[in-house]
């Protein structure tokens, strides 16, 4: 039951409503959600790479929300990397973020023959001598979606992406721990990799994942 709210809540399940819901303690729920998560990711698992269209682009976390755009000293940082109409993956960048590590990121996660898309943060320069394509959106010029072509230039897919992740973070779940955030990257991953298959045939999927896996508690507290 908790391995089908998970998989079936749009924007994910928190461990006080998996508590109420399935008559279990709350320290039984936080762990069995964790459990279903660790599960769930890709990463860990040398997934192949991402291809096609990409777009990439990051995004900020939690923490403090003073100001417009909250203390990013405070938040954490997450570059998701999504493919035009498939897969996306979402990792959790600890410390700076830099133009060396987000273009390893790239690297490591997009075929060399992709046609990448970003925004106009300079931490993106460079990638066109690495890869077959590299469009950038000059948000700072006010310039946002753009036809070439038959091609559309945007990052609207990322950003899509990025307004289920927050409604999930901030309506549901109101506060993840840093050391966790790779865990519930993983969950909005799995059900967006996934979205195509209905609440059954997702939950099916998340059960067979299970198989031969296992966190333990000690270790779900620590990472």
């Amino acid at each position: 039951m908790a391995i089908h709210l998970l998989c079936s809540s749009k924007k994910g399940m928190n461990a006080h409503q998996l508590h109420r819901t399935l008559g279990v303690t709350y320290k039984s729920a936080w762990f069995m959600a964790h459990r279903i998560r660790y599960a769930m990711a890709e990463l860990n698992l040398n997934p192949p790479k991402l291809s096609g269209t990409v777009e990439v682009d990051e995004t900020y976390i939690g923490g403090k929300t003073r100001g417009f755009q909250g203390d990013h000293k405070t938040k954490a940082t997450v570059v998701s990397l999504v493919e035009r109409g498939g897969k996306a993956r979402s990792i959790h960048r600890k410390g700076t973020v830099t133009g060396k590590n987000l273009k390893r990121t790239v690297r490591e996660n997009v075929t060399a023959d992709s046609h990448i898309m970003t925004d106009d943060f300079g931490g993106y320069h460079g990638l066109k001598k690495e890869f077959r394509r590299h469009d950038r959106i000059r948000h700072k010029w006010r310039i946002y979606p753009r036809k070439e072509g038959d091609i559309l230039i945007s990052t609207n897919t990322t950003e899509g992406y990025f307004s289920i992740l927050k409604r999930g973070v901030n309506d549901v779940y109101h506060h993840v721990g840093k050391q966790h955030l790779h865990r519930y990257l993983s969950e909005f991953d799995f059900r967006y990799n996934f979205r195509y298959m209905n609440d059954g045939e997702r939950s099916l999927l998340a059960i067979r994942k299970i198989s031969g896996r296992r966190l333990t508690y000690r270790d779900s507290l620590r990472t």
